[in-house]
C-alpha cells in the first residue's frame, strides 16, 4: 500500500473527528447556545447535508485541478472552518460553519478516494478504502472521546480549536508527502460520467450505502442522551464508551478491509444484518448500563465491517465514471448521516424517548438489508462473475498489474499502482 494512501487516512482522522464529535458535546452545546438537544442535533445533519451537496459539486468544479493542490486547498478551509467553529457566537453561526467545512470535507474525501484508488490494482480497491476509513476508526479511538472529554472539562469550543491544530497537521502532511498525480491525457468529461446514475446496480449501491449508514447514526448521534437519561451513566461515561465504539470500529475497519474484496455480498449481509439486530438488542435492554456499554463496541464493530465493502462496491459499479464515483461514495454515506440523526431526532420530538432512535435506526438498515438482497439477485441474474464489482476481465488485469510489479522490483524498477483514471503517481 502506497505510503500516501496512509498519509490520507491520517488526514481522514481530523475529518472524522470533526464530524463526529458532536455526539458527546450535543449537551453542552445546547446549554450554551439555549436549544433543544433534537436541535442540537441539527448540526450533525447541517455537516452531513454539506457533504451530500459537496461532494459532486466539488468534483465537477475541480475536474481540472491538479489532485494534491486541490487537497491542499480543501483542509486549508476545513481547518478555518474548524476555528469559525469555536469562536461562533450563536447557533447560526456555529451552524454555518459546520456547512462550511463540511463542504470542504466532502471534496477532500471525494479527491482523496479516488486517489487512492488511483494508486493501488484493481484487487485492493477495498482494502485502499480500508485505511482512508481507517482514519474515520481512529478518530471515533481518539478523537470522538477526546472531543467529549475536552467539552466536559474545558468547553466545547475547546473540540473545536483541537480539530483545528490537527486540520494543521494534516495540511502539512499533504504538502510533504502526497506525490503529484497528473490529470489523464484525455480528461474525463461531466456529461459522459452522469450515464452511471442510469445503471440499477449503481442506484442500489448507493441506496445499501445511505441505509445502512443512516441507520446506525440515526442511533449513534442520541449516545450520549440515551446512557446518561435511560442507562444511568454518569456524563464522565460518556467519552469511554465513545471510545469503546470507535475502538470497534477500528477492529470492523480491519476485518472487513481483509475479506471484503473476495467476500463482498457476504461482508454486505452479514454486517448490516448485525447492525439490524445490535440495535434492536440496545433499544431493548438500554436500561442496562452494562448492555449498553457492550452494544455500543459490537455496534462500531458491524458499522465499520462493512464500511470498506460498501466504498470498493461504488467505486466499481461506477467504474465508467472515475471523476463521480468518488463522489457518490461520499454523497450516498451522507444522505445516510443526514438522515439518520433527522430520523432520530423527530422520534424523540414525537415524545418516544432516547430509546427510540435505535428502533428508528433497526428500522432503516432492515430497508437496507433488503436492497442488499435485490442488488444481489440482480447480479446473479446478469450471469456475470464479479469480484467486489470487478469483471473477471478486470480481475486478470489487477493480476496482470500485480506481476508486472514483482516483476519490476525483480529488475530494480519502482513499481507503481494500477490508475483508476489512466494516470501514474510521480
Amino acid at each position: 500500500m502506497p505510503l500516501a494512501v496512509y498519509i490520507l487516512g491520517l488526514s481522514v482522522f481530523a475529518l472524522g473527528t470533526s464530524e463526529f464529535m458532536l455526539a458527546g458535546l450535543l449537551p453542552p452545546i445546547a446549554d450554551d447556545m439555549d436549544v433543544s438537544i433534537p436541535r442540537a442535533g441539527l448540526l450533525i445533519s447541517a455537516f452531513a447535508i454539506g457533504m451530500v451537496v459537496g461532494a459532486p459539486l466539488l468534483a465537477a468544479a475541480t475536474l481540472r485541478l491538479p489532485r494534491k493542490t486541490t487537497l491542499v486547498a480543501l483542509i486549508s478551509v476545513f481547518g478555518l472552518g474548524q476555528v469559525a467553529g469555536a469562536l461562533a457566537p450563536t447557533y447560526e453561526v456555529l451552524f454555518a460553519s459546520r456547512v462550511v467545512s463540511a463542504l470542504a470535507c466532502a471534496g477532500f474525501w471525494a479527491v482523496g478516494a479516488g486517489v487512492a484508488i488511483a494508486m493501488v490494482p484493481v484487487g485492493a480497491r477495498a482494502r485502499a478504502m480500508a485505511v482512508m476509513i481507517g482514519g474515520l476508526s481512529i478518530a471515533n479511538v481518539v478523537g470522538v472521546p477526546a472531543g467529549a472529554f475536552l467539552g466536559e472539562h474545558l468547553g466545547w469550543r475547546s473540540a473545536f480549536w483541537a480539530v483545528g491544530a490537527a486540520s494543521a497537521i494534516a495540511l502539512v502532511g499533504v504538502l510533504t508527502r502526497i506525490p503529484r498525480i497528473p490529470l489523464p491525457e484525455t480528461r474525463p468529461r461531466l456529461r459522459d460520467e452522469l450515464v452511471i446514475y442510469r445503471d440499477r446496480q449503481v442506484l442500489l449501491a448507493m441506496a445499501i450505502v445511505a441505509l445502512s449508514a443512516g441507520g446506525v447514526f440515526c442511533a449513534f448521534s442520541y449516545m450520549a442522551p440515551l446512557l446518561t437519561d435511560v442507562a444511568g451513566l454518569d456524563a464522565g461515561w460518556v467519552s469511554g464508551v465513545l471510545g469503546l465504539f470507535g475502538i470497534g470500529a477500528l477492529i470492523g475497519t480491519y476485518v472487513g478491509g481483509r475479506v471484503a474484496d473476495a467476500h463482498p455480498f457476504g461482508v454486505l449481509l452479514s454486517g448490516i444484518t448485525a447492525s439490524t439486530l445490535i440495535m434492536v438488542a440496545l433499544a431493548l435492554l438500554a436500561s442496562s448500563p452494562v448492555a449498553a456499554i457492550v452494544l455500543s463496541f459490537l455496534l462500531g464493530v458491524s458499522c465499520f465491517y462493512t464500511a470498506p465493502a460498501l466504498n470498493a462496491r461504488i467505486f466499481n459499479v461506477a467504474g465508467a465514471a472515475p471523476t463521480l464515483a468518488g463522489a457518490t461514495a461520499t454523497a450516498a454515506f451522507n444522505i445516510g448521516n443526514t438522515g439518520g440523526p433527522w430520523l432520530g431526532g423527530s422520534v424523540i420530538d414525537a415524545g418516544f424517548g432516547f430509546v427510540s432512535p435505535a428502533w428508528a435506526g433497526a428500522a432503516m438498515a432492515a430497508v437496507g438489508l433488503a436492497a442488499v438482497a435485490v442488488s444481489l439477485r440482480l447480479q446473479r441474474s446478469s450471469g456475470s462473475r464479479v469480484v467486489m464489482g470487478a469483471t473477471a476481465d478486470e480481475k486478470a488485469d489487477a493480476g496482470l498489474s500485480r506481476s508486472g510489479a514483482r516483476s519490476g522490483a525483480r529488475s530494480g524498477a519502482q513499481p507503481g499502482g494500477a490508475s483508476a483514471g489512466g494516470a501514474q503517481p510521480q
